[in-house]
């Protein structure tokens, strides 16, 4: 029952089935937001996401990133996952698989691998599990700030620099102006401005979610109007289904294990398994916007995240409630096992 639960509030969010409007939007009309179009998408979206990273900068606390330093294993085993084991991953996939796949959506595959953990849901499971919140927060908070660095080198890795490649460096100074200069000014303003955002948070959630709409829906359009979709077929959103839910499968083993190989306690391995196996579509989406730029490919490179995302949250917030009933029924053999000393 819980997870039917849990899979309700999924399929009832109305972030994921604003992106399936978007992506609708842009078959009928694909002109209004590609790029030259009436929309003005690269203006909008790139003051939008300014505007995000902002926000994220003001809610923040520096407090909450420091009470999760202690556990260095930890945090060694969630950066390694997230920025190596993912592309290795990867690596050995297209060895086996790649000249059966499309070279944009093995590339859609290798950016997934490739982007940071994703903070708020990391943190909000962690939290109804049990888990180690403060490591938690620091994680997905480190993870998003390396994935502006690591994340483009890893993909020049792949498509190359110079001609028919991406300019790294002109993309990391982009990546720089448009995500961490406005995190680092949040962070900044957050003395002054912090209580006045915490209390309207849910408001600027919504707009870090409009805003990665807007990107969903210009890259859709570019993706339409350049012909790639009607080049690729139907097959391709199989295979991009296919083979996100095994990457999610495999991670979730292999996270879950080495945990219990280091021996964690439960709180440490919950912060693990989730902060290790998330990605960021929030991240992933204005990163892709400047990293690829107006790549016809763009739609079908976000399909593998786009598909990854909802995956993630119905399958971690089935494990969430899985965690959470083990530590409960611990606990509570705890307590009874101390009240039988007592007693004597």
């Amino acid at each position: 029952m819980q997870a039917l639960k849990h899979l309700k509030r999924v399929v009832t969010d109305w972030f994921l089935l604003g992106m399936f409007l978007a992506t609708l939007l842009a078959y009928f009309f694909p002109g209004f937001g590609a790029s030259g179009g009436s929309m003005h998408a690269e203006v909008v979206i790139n003051a939008g996401v300014f505007v995000v990273f902002f926000m994220h900068g003001i809610n923040l606390s520096g407090e909450q990133i420091r009470h999760g330093l202690k556990n260095t294993r930890l945090h060694v085993m969630v950066q390694v996952f997230t920025f190596v084991v993912f592309p290795l991953i990867w690596l050995a996939c297209d060895k086996l698989f790649g000249h059966f796949v499309s070279p944009t959506l093995m590339l859609g595959f290798f950016y997934l691998c490739a982007l940071p953990s994703t903070i708020s849901s990391s943190v909000a499971l962690t939290g109804s599990a049990f888990g180690n919140v403060p490591a938690a927060i620091l994680n997905a908070s480190l993870s998003s700030v390396l994935g502006i660095f690591i994340t483009p080198w890893l993909v020049s890795l792949v498509v190359g620099t110079g001609s028919g490649g991406i300019d790294l460096g002109k993309t990391l100074l982009d990546l720089c102006a448009m995500l961490l200069l406005p995190l680092v000014l949040g962070q900044l303003l957050r003395p002054l401005l912090g209580k006045f955002f915490a209390r309207y948070k849910r408001y600027t959630n919504v707009i870090d979610k409009v805003v990665i709409l807007l990107l969903v829906y210009a890259a859709f359009c570019n993706s339409m109007v350049s012909g790639m979709w009607q080049q690729q077929g139907d097959s391709v959103l199989v295979t991009a289904f296919v083979g996100t839910a095994i990457l999610l499968a495999v991670i979730l083993v292999l996270t879950t294990r080495t945990a219990k190989a280091l021996h964690f306690n439960h709180a440490d391995e919950v912060a693990a398994v989730f902060c290790a196996t998330k990605k960021s579509l929030a991240a992933g989406a204005p990163m892709a916007a400047l990293i690829f730029g107006a790549n016809p490919g763009l739609g079908l490179i976000l399909l593998p995240i786009m598909i990854y995302h909802p995956l993630q949250l119905i399958v971690c917030s089935v494990i969430a409630e899985s965690y959470s009933h083990r530590k409960k029924t611990q606990t509570l053999a705890e307590i009874e096992a101390q009240e039988t000393v007592s007693a004597r």
